[in-house]
């Protein structure tokens, strides 16, 4: 077994910036509830099936051969077991996207195929994953249900997503962004969630900073490969996150498991790895799609046209319909206990927003039910809001119209309001 060697991180942390979109029906509790979904690139609790004896190594070694990692060619199966504290995200983005597009007024905005909604789905629950890779422009991922599967293809410039259960079927174009000179740093799933214990690691490893600990905490078998057992801990107290464990192949170095624990104990709030790897190149019909006989089409454009049309038809109010307008978004404190400070649309807290059948710019009834579940009241130097609580990413909600979101808990929420006045 590998000692315990230790070593701190150096430079500066490194943030996760968010992709900018288009969203004339989300309002801020709506994107806030979202935030829980975003943490999944964050953060998953390691059980080995055994403890290999092999090289020594110091964590710093071991985070270079993470990095020089080139496996570009790999299939498998990956379960994903996530533990949030929060009901399940899938009928609540039913309830978004209808809410978005008027889906629910007999409009044809929306696709169970869109890889949006999809996605959200992995924010809870246990899920069953096949993935399978080879090269930057050759990406699969299929959702396995008790009968039905959801599938993303990326093939060179195309994006196909498939719902075998609504027989639906969805097509866009790759971010060309995301690939330079024919390679890419880094390898995201398709829909652009992570999804593989490497990208999930890369995501972790890209915000450890001098505030956090990291060491070689012994190895682990994983898929019947050797592997060490990287822990990323934080230094600093108020942080909803305990630990992060990553199982790295002891060969080529790329992680195989990837756990977060939550700083309140028990289970762990995600654990996604693999149970199955083959890092040989996979058949090239893996990454070939021709939608089904009789499969509803949707075009990503024209899900977006559809979405636009109907948000100004619903007269969506200025200050809400986009997202990309919100203003001074500022960040108080650092590292593990940082907390993203936002400026809603008109200064409109909860108690300014409409329900469900008042007017324009609606707030779903399935999704506000979700937010009073999860809201308690709190007051300070601030004034008095509504903190927003899962077992790792917590939001205040002011009555003036400011959002306060952090994996910080509730105590570092509010002092971090009353710091900000």
């Amino acid at each position: 077994m590998a000692p315990n060697d230790s070593a701190e991180t150096n430079g500066e942390a490194t943030g996760t910036v968010v992709g900018r979109r288009k969203a004339a029906r989300y309002i801020v509790p709506v994107a806030v509830a979202g935030v829980a979904a975003a943490t999944i690139g964050l953060v998953p609790a390691l059980a080995s099936s055994g403890d290999p004896e092999l090289p020594k190594i110091t964590a710093q070694e071991l985070i270079e051969k993470i990095a020089a990692s080139d496996e570009e060619q790999l299939s498998g199966t990956v379960k994903v077991s996530t533990d949030l504290g929060i009901p399940s995200l899938g009928g609540l983005a039913d309830s978004f996207a209808q809410g978005a597009t008027g889906a629910d007024k007999g409009g044809d905005g929306t696709s169970s195929a869109a890889p949006e909604a999809k996605l959200m789905e992995l924010a809870s629950g246990t899920h069953t994953l096949r993935v399978a890779a080879d090269g930057p422009d050759k990406q699969r991922l299929s959702i396995l249900g008790e009968a039905s599967e959801y599938s993303i293809v990326h093939n060179g410039d195309d994006v196909w997503a498939y719902d075998s259960k609504s027989n639906e079927a969805y097509h866009g174009q790759a971010e060309q962004s995301d690939r330079a000179g024919g390679k890419a740093k880094e390898h995201k799933a398709p829909g652009g969630v992570p999804a593989t214990p490497k990208e999930l690691a890369e995501e972790a490893l890209a915000a450890a900073g001098d505030t956090t600990s990291v060491t070689v905490d012994g190895t682990a078998q994983v898929a019947g490969r050797d592997a060490y057992q990287l822990l990323i801990k934080p230094k600093q107290s108020g942080s909803t996150i305990g630990s992060i464990r990553v199982a790295v192949d002891a060969e080529n170095g790329v992680p195989l498991k990837f756990t977060l624990s939550p700083s309140s104990g028990g289970k762990a709030a995600i654990d996604a790895g693999f149970t199955k790897v083959d890092f040989k190149k996979p058949d090239a019909s893996s990454f070939s799609f021709t939608p089904p006989k009789g499969a509803k089409v949707t075009e990503a454009d024209e899900l977006q046209a559809e979405a636009e049309k109907n948000a100004k038809a619903d007269k969506v109010p200025e200050d809400l319909a986009d997202l990309e307008d919100f203003k001074g978004l500022n960040v108080i404190g650092e590292g593990w206990n940082a907390v993203a400070v936002i400026d809603t649309p008109g200064g409109k807290g909860l108690a300014g927003l409409p329900t469900e059948g008042t007017g324009s710019g609606d707030v779903p009834e399935g999704a506000m039910q979700f937010l009073d579940a999860l809201g308690d009241k709190v007051t300070g130097d601030f004034g008095s809001g509504t903190v927003f609580k899962t077992r790792l990413v917590n939001a205040l909600v002011t009555d003036d119209g400011k959002v306060y979101v952090g994996a910080v808990t509730k105590d570092a929420l509010v002092k971090a309001a009353d710091t900000a006045k």
